[in-house]
């Protein structure tokens, strides 16, 4: 004997049905919180602010980002 049972609800009734706790609050506090975080940082990312940071650091940080840039390109396979 086989039996074949379709239920149709929302994902919300299933959870209510089955027990489970609604976690939506949570869901969305932590989604507000990286985003928060990830426009906090964009501005960090901006090419300005980049050259700022690097230039801060003197001449030997700045060296040593040229060889870095240097052993990428020269590292790279050739087409």
């Amino acid at each position: 004997m086989k039996l074949n049972i379709e239920i149709e609800c929302t994902p919300a009734e299933a959870r209510a049905f089955l027990g489970l706790p609604d976690v939506t609050p949570l869901n969305d506090h932590l989604v507000g919180e990286m985003q928060k975080r990830m426009d906090a940082n964009m501005a960090a990312m901006q090419p300005d602010e980049l050259m700022k940071t690097w230039t801060s650091f003197g001449v030997q940080a700045q060296d040593q980002f040229r060889r870095l840039m240097e052993a990428a390109v020269t590292g790279a396979p050739k087409p």
